[in-house]
């Protein structure tokens, strides 16, 4: 059977597809409903056909397929989406039912959670970036421009399956971007799994590691669902590295997210280091893991100006300052730091010199 990760928020299971309570659900509560699957290009070739031929239950589902890629992310592909949920009479005791990467879980929640004031929804999280992180924790979302996530609702799904084997589908840039959160996870509460992660050399991380950054970010939710306090500690890198993601995806750079996060881990570390109590040891970690892990990322410093703005719209902040979440030291941090642009520029300079 696949295992039940603890949550009062969410019911989250890690294993095999066909070992979940995936099923069950598809021939008891939801026996009567029409089914929606939203896609996108990879996981309509690689994810469908596997669901199609094993679970009965999908034979008569509706497939809407989804343009990949962060730039999709957006109102206008979610009206296309309503407006066949439209044509295909769909009721609020229907199922959607998101397979794929976290533009996929974070959209196709957002139009379940939306269309006629809400209509049930199962994650089924692809790649290792959203078993770990986007389809956990209830939050839904869309791109508003070049800001990040800026529309959407805290709506959980009936049922998250995380199955591991999914993973084998992707390219390797997709595992060191999911591989960034959960660096993310262990430098804010766990010494231990940030140091396993140090140590493991293996393209596809263990189930047993999947599961160490899951129950993290699952503990943290459980204790702050609306994200007023602790939850913000998940935002840890994301400051910067959603900045470098809008940023970049203004100017047509294709790039993962977890890559801008790990740029974005590496300046909010330099930050944790003036002004939190990171020692420089520590900070020295850090930064040799992250420039041999990921490709190296160039950023011009008269563009420096460009992230500060996309920050100053960041959905933490408050006044004129910039928030924060920063380390006090590997395993251990602190949300709500506000910093003043100068010296957010000093930390870019560290990295991007």
């Amino acid at each position: 059977m696949a295992k039940q990760i603890a949550s009062k928020s969410n019911k989250i299971e890690l294993g095999l597809l066909t070992s979940s309570s995936f099923n069950l659900l598809l021939t008891t509560k939801y026996k009567d409903s029409k089914k929606i699957v939203i896609v996108d290009e990879n996981t309509e070739q690689e994810c469908w056909p596997f669901l199609l031929t094993t679970f009965e239950a999908l034979s008569d589902a509706e497939v809407i397929l989804l343009p990949s890629g962060e730039e999709n992310k957006v109102m206008e592909v979610c009206f296309q989406v309503w407006e066949a949920f439209t044509n295909y009479h769909i009721q609020r005791n229907d199922l959607v039912i998101n397979l794929g990467g976290g533009v996929v879980t974070d959209m196709g929640g957002f139009i379940a959670s939306v269309y006629k004031r809400g209509i049930d929804f199962i994650n089924i999280p692809t790649t290792l970036l959203s078993m770990v992180d986007a389809s956990v924790g209830g939050k839904t979302g869309i791109n508003l421009g070049a800001h990040k996530n800026q529309l959407g609702v805290f709506s959980a799904p009936e049922l998250t399956v995380c199955d591991p084997s999914f993973l084998h589908t992707l390219e390797p840039k997709e595992l060191l971007s999911g591989k960034a959160e959960m660096i993310k996870h262990g430098l804010i509460a766990s010494a231990s799994l940030f140091n396993d992660l140090l140590k493991d050399k293996n393209e596809i991380p263990s189930e047993k590691l999947i599961e160490a950054a899951i129950q993290i970010k699952s503990d943290i939710v459980d204790r702050d669902y609306k994200e007023q306090g602790e939850r913000k500690k998940l935002n840890f890198g994301h400051t910067i590295g959603h900045s470098i993601e809008g940023y970049l995806l203004e100017k047509g750079v294709e790039i993962t997210h977890g890559e801008c996060v790990a740029w974005g881990m590496l300046v909010e570390s330099y930050l944790s280091y003036e002004f939190a109590g990171l020692t420089e040891k520590e900070l020295e970690t850090i930064e040799t893991f992250i420039r041999k892990t990921y490709p190296e990322l160039t950023i011009d410093e008269s563009e420096f100006g460009n992230l500060i703005h996309l920050m100053r719209h960041d959905k933490k902040n408050q006044g004129d300052k910039i928030n924060f979440t920063l380390l006090n030291a590997i395993g251990e941090s602190t949300v709500d730091y506000q910093l003043e642009e100068e010296q957010i520029v000093e930390a870019l300079n560290d990295v991007f010199k």
